[in-house]
């Protein structure tokens, strides 16, 4: 886990989409990056993704 992720609260948000189950995906803001984590197992460290290989992936689900 990196230290941005260690030292601060992050706010985290779910999709609109979610069911409401606790079954999504959640996204947090970090300086130029984007935490990802499942809802299903939030203890686990996050994946983070730079800003344009997320919008990269989410633009390609649209597809």
């Amino acid at each position: 886990m990196s230290d941005c992720l260690a030292q601060h609260a992050l706010r985290w948000r779910r999709s609109s989409r979610s069911t409401g189950m606790n079954n999504c995906v959640e996204t947090a803001p970090l300086d130029r990056r984007l935490a990802v984590r499942d809802s299903k197992d939030v203890s686990r460290p996050p994946l983070e993704f730079s800003t344009t290989a997320w919008i990269s992936f989410v633009a390609g689900l649209k597809r």
